[in-house]
């Protein structure tokens, strides 16, 4: 239980489902089955580290049945409990839903620190975790598929899908069964940014409504913003890297060992630099270094995106946050009672369960292509390109003009996989903000845009269970 709050993680995730599920017109006994979790795995299992034997503590759990498969990461740390994965195993129902995703929420964990092992025996624990998982059946295309989490990326996934596929050699869509591969795995171009790229798109997408910036006294566009991100891991340095890209301003970067703040701007990459070389942000050149990297959690910025761990902001610190925007690219970095401070402040308060839906979006993808067993673009781009050619000459014999090679190169450029991959991230994440603002803005009585997001999501699991029933 945090030390911050009265409550677990996952009581405070079924009290947001709670305060959203009076604005549903589902029963009872229906929101209780939406809000519970279908199954527990709680596994202890021996491994050979050096030469003793550890035993080694592992969840996995699969909260909803709605949708099969049911999909959702695995980590690897010391703080992983049984609560932990309940509540982000419920938040990946929702955020699944959200999106239209047709999976089940799931989630995985080993206790362990990761850093404190070699990579043999990681490897020997992550192929001891997928026989443990493969017995009980809780992995499979078709029953569970994990990906990559905190603590853990396309190494441990590549090891997983081979130990799968060892146990099930008959299985024709094996690589189906983990997402998050390597691409010579049979994973797919643009998964690695996906979830930080998600939160920009999903950034981009609430910075454009010209209503709801004038409310927060900030110009329509994500152009010239004041950003700080807290955790520079795969999603937030993507989420910087692509915000800056379009024209933020970078001010803050904070770490589990220190933060930087620049009023006038902070290049990510030359920051990501310093950091690999000196093993941290403090003293990076110009910038003010701030030991409790905490504290610049409530330094003056537009946007402020926790990218780290959950609970970073919660009723000890909200009532200081400086930022008008925050966008929640990690899982559960607001509590509760965060919420209600912030909503009574008038942040606007982009919602994890869908800002960082980026992951599993094309983690999607990524099993749409290993049941079709073809690459994205593979079909089509050659047709396409000969297409746009023809296209090209017709405009220039009309327009009386050469194009040139340079103009035809750029514009006669068929589909690359990571271009549709890009493309349907993009359109899946400015579709479901929209979705969201849609049920904030129509439904009296709903204060924020995270109580929106689960009435959207209960819905969409609620018409499942009616149209499909209840029983099997």
């Amino acid at each position: 239980m945090s030390e911050k709050s009265s409550y677990s993680f996952f009581e405070g995730i079924e009290r947001s489902f709670d305060k959203a599920a009076k604005f549903t017109r589902f029963s009872k006994g229906v929101l209780e089955q939406i809000k519970s979790c279908n199954s527990t795995l709680q596994v202890k299992f021996p491994v050979q580290i050096g030469d003793d034997v550890e035993v080694i503590e592992a969840y996995r759990i699969q909260h909803s049945h709605h949708k099969l498969p049911c999909k959702g990461g695995i980590r690897f740390s010391l703080d992983v409990n049984q609560d932990e994965v309940m509540a982000l195993s419920a938040l990946m129902s929702y955020k699944c839903a959200i999106v239209d995703v047709p999976f089940g929420g799931a989630k995985g964990g080993i206790k362990i620190d990761p850093s404190k092992y070699s990579v043999a025996d990681l490897e020997r624990i992550t192929r001891r975790y997928t026989f443990e998982l493969c017995k009980k059946n809780f992995i499979g295309p078709g029953v569970d598929v994990p990906a990559p989490d905190y603590g853990t990326s396309g190494r441990e996934m590549s090891w997983i899908v081979d130990t799968y596929t060892s146990m099930n050699p008959n299985d024709v869509n094996a690589a189906g069964c983990v997402t998050g591969k390597p691409v010579s795995q049979g994973g797919v171009r643009g998964r690695v940014e996906a979830t930080g790229l998600g939160v920009f798109f999903g950034i981009r997408e609430a910075c454009s409504v010209e209503e709801d910036m004038v409310k927060l006294g900030l110009t329509k566009g994500i152009l010239g913003k004041k950003i700080i991100v807290q955790g520079l891991g795969n999603v937030g340095y993507h989420a910087a890297k692509y915000c800056q890209d379009a024209g933020a301003i970078i001010v803050g970067l904070i770490e589990y060992n220190g933060a930087i703040y620049k009023e006038s701007g902070i290049d990510i990459d030359k920051a990501q630099l310093y950091r690999k070389q000196h093993g941290s942000l403090l003293g990076f050149p110009e910038a003010t270094s701030f030991e409790d990297g905490t504290l610049a959690l409530e330094l003056p910025c537009d946007i402020l995106i926790p990218a780290a761990l959950e609970s970073v902001i919660h009723a000890g610190n909200a009532a200081r946050i400086q930022a008008k925007i925050i966008g929640e690219a990690a899982n559960g970095p607001l509590t509760p009672d965060a919420d209600e401070i912030l909503a009574k402040k008038g942040v606007l308060v982009i919602p994890d369960m869908y800002l960082n839906a980026g992951g599993v979006t094309v983690s999607y993808f990524e099993w749409l292509k290993n049941l079709s067993h073809v690459r994205y673009g593979r079909l089509e781009k050659r047709f396409m390109e000969k297409r746009y050619d023809s296209l090209l000459d017709t405009v220039g014999l009309l327009s009386q003009r050469d194009i040139s090679d340079k103009e035809r190169l750029r514009l006669s450029k068929g589909p690359e996989e990571i271009d549709l991959v890009h493309s349907g991230l993009e359109d899946t994440m400015m579709n479901a903000y929209q979705e969201i603002r849609n049920v904030f803005v129509s439904t009296p009585g709903v204060e924020d845009l995270r109580t929106a997001a689960f009435i959207c999501a209960i819905n969409k699991i609620g018409i499942c269970y009616e149209e499909r029933g209840i029983f099997p």
